[in-house]
């Protein structure tokens, strides 16, 4: 029972922040909001969604391992399995230079995160994500999105732009038709992301019990994969229309995202205590980034399949002993 209450708690996160997306989106270009900017703040959020109403409820429930997991379990997923997939299905170059300065920002970002979790090493003191470090992040984060957005209107070219503008070209004119339906769309993104959270947190912890596993697996394995799943279709349809820019930005910043924003947000209604194994995944975290750096930065900057392949493997590979060493 617990399993199936998790799973649809996960299907209704993904339905609801679609249907977010979709009635936000549309009642932003009903007001004459430029789709680029759409792209960049409403459907940002809104695939991230899931992720962040996940951690809040958890947060407020007290169900911190949960949600620390989910943000370790999502990060790696995306670095390991959702690039090593679309890296399968087409090898993948990088052009721009918007992305390649967003990898180092993740790096740096994921450096800071594992450095305000030291605390064992450092203080002697049981690892804990307190409200300063979150705010600590959070500012972190607007610093870079300053740059981001400076260097994003200041470049008069770049792959990702085009990746966007092409995709925006194929969408229709309206996705959702009447105002009474973009607000209907987006009270059921709002009601069903609540409902859905409080069912993933209630059937997660529920079923780390009956499995006799650490929540923060359940978080990492099977939470973390499912508020993934927009990041994976998203780069898959990305890679299939070439669009390799697009595929590695939206793995970037979504990573950025959880790690800058979703978890210090949880910080800020309770201190996240970092769970057993908790630094490890973080630094894992941060070696898949720097593993992009010399593919991305040197020779062909490529990523074939052998390496999207390899990818794969190091996540399928980490995940089992996650798993093993918890029992």
């Amino acid at each position: 029972m617990s399993l199936f209450l998790t799973a649809g708690g996960v299907v209704l996160l993904l339905l609801a922040g679609t249907a977010l997306v979709r009635g936000a989106s549309a009642l932003a270009g009903r007001y004459g909001v430029p789709p680029m900017v759409v792209g960049l703040t409403v459907v940002a959020i809104g695939t991230s969604s899931p992720e962040l109403v996940v951690n809040i409820v958890g947060a407020l429930r007290g169900q911190t391992d949960l949600a620390f997991g989910n943000i370790a379990g999502s990060n790696i997923a995306n670095l390991g399995l959702v690039l090593g997939a679309a890296a399968l299905i087409h090898p993948m170059t990088i052009q721009g230079q918007l992305v390649r300065r967003e990898l180092p920002l993740l790096m740096l970002g994921t450096t800071v995160l594992l450095v305000l979790i030291l605390d064992l090493p450092l203080l002697g003191q049981p690892p804990v994500l307190t409200r300063a470090d979150g705010l600590v992040l959070l500012l972190l984060f607007s610093v870079f999105v300053y740059f981001t957005v400076r260097d994003f209107v200041d470049q008069k070219y770049d792959p990702l732009m085009a990746d966007i503008q092409e995709i925006e070209g194929k969408l229709p004119a309206s996705l959702v038709s009447g105002s009474a339906a973009q607000w209907a769309y987006i009270a059921f993104g709002v009601a069903g992301l609540t409902l859905g959270g409080h069912m993933t947190i209630t059937g997660g912890s529920a079923l780390a019990q009956a499995m006799g596993v650490p929540p923060v697996i359940i978080g990492m394995i099977v939470i973390g994969v499912g508020t993934s799943l927009p990041e994976l279709v998203t780069s898959i349809i990305a890679a299939m229309n070439d669009e390799s820019d697009l595929c590695v930005g939206n793995v970037v910043g979504s990573n950025l995202f959880n790690a800058l924003v979703v978890l210090p947000i949880s910080t800020l209604f309770i201190p996240v205590a970092v769970p057993a194994g908790g630094v490890q995944d973080i630094l894992v975290s941060l070696a898949l980034s720097a593993l992009l750096l010399p593919i991305f930065y040197f020779g062909s900057a490529r990523m074939n399949r052998a390496a999207g392949l390899g990818f794969i493997v190091i996540y399928i590979g980490y995940m089992s002993f996650r798993s093993l060493s918890s029992m």
